[in-house]
């Protein structure tokens, strides 16, 4: 196979993995969907591998295809990226940014976004041709669809060192304990860490980033909580407390004020999780994800 027929044949092979139908991706790639068939069969022919999986109409990538996917998604990312950076010199910066951030699922967008939104507004403000879309999850999964090309740019909270991404510091988030305003301590001025000496929490899932801060804080201090209740949600961990459950641990900008709480004051601890944007390492220099990050960077400094 040639070195054209082969490129030819790989980009047939990506599309048709990201789109999931050989239909699909003739579609995206503007060619009859025989043809998409066609590379795709001489590709398994010529160098003797199984690229998918045939469930009737749906296709499954193999093992193999999905290790060879990672390569081809590196290519034609640098190539779409590439295109990206053309099209901005010609247009004054047009185009399309995914973004995904950290944020609780079911409260207001603004409060979902707070970490984000100075830098979108800036940005939208400078480059209004560009369309923006912004996807809400969790730091795991936000991860994951960056290191899949399922998004351009993503916040998460204290950035794992992983040799496929570019990490760049956003901010500080304190931690804040608060409970119900029946509860004992919320009666007391100040408090320190070891005041919380054998007391109930209704606390985030196993892997959780504030839960892993302040568990790590707790073991190093010497001091033993009591995980009473374990919630999948901010909401939920904020409502079991209301409630008068336990304590609570969340960051200073997920709380939210509440007549049936308050914030209880640890005066010998500063935990804090750390906000980081992430791209693929590759990509930091591609036009929009490098004015982006450029932008987070003016905005973290007055933050700071």
């Amino acid at each position: 196979m040639s070195g054209l027929s082969l490129l030819a044949a790989l980009k047939a092979f990506d599309a048709t993995a990201r789109a999931g139908s050989m239909t699909a991706a003739a579609r995206v790639l503007a060619i009859q969907q025989p043809t998409v068939s066609s590379h795709i069969q001489r590709l398994e022919v010529d160098f003797g591998v199984e690229l998918f999986h045939r469930r009737g109409r749906r296709l499954e990538l193999t093992s193999f295809g999905r290790t060879l996917l990672d390569y081809t998604r590196r290519t034609f990312s640098g190539e779409e990226d590439a295109h990206a950076l053309l099209a901005a010199a010609k247009n004054q910066y047009v185009g399309r940014l995914v973004i995904h951030a950290i944020g609780p699922h079911n409260v207001l967008p603004v409060l979902k976004l707070f970490n984000v939104l100075p830098v979108l507004k800036l940005f939208m403000k400078q480059f209004p041709q560009v369309n923006v879309a912004v996807g809400v999850g969790d730091s795991r999964t936000i991860t994951e669809k960056i290191l899949d090309y399922q998004g351009d740019v993503g916040m998460v909270l204290n950035h794992v060192a992983h040799p496929d991404l570019f990490g760049a510091a956003y901010r500080t988030q304190r931690l804040v304990i608060f409970g119900n305003t029946q509860h004992p301590l919320a009666q007391r001025a100040t408090l320190k860490l070891r005041d919380l000496q054998g007391q109930r929490f209704v606390i985030r899932e196993e892997g959780s980033t504030t839960r892993r801060v302040f568990e790590q804080e707790l073991k190093e201090r010497g001091v033993e909580v009591q995980v009473a209740l374990e919630m999948g949600s901010r909401e939920s961990v904020r409502e079991a407390v209301a409630e008068g459950l336990g304590l609570g641990v969340v960051a200073e900008t997920a709380y939210r004020p509440d007549p049936r709480l308050v914030k209880l004051t640890i005066s010998d601890t500063s935990m804090a999780t750390q906000v980081h944007f992430i791209c693929r390492k590759e990509r930091h220099q591609a036009p929009l994800i490098s004015i982006f990050l450029g932008l987070a960077h003016s905005v973290s400094q007055k933050i700071a």
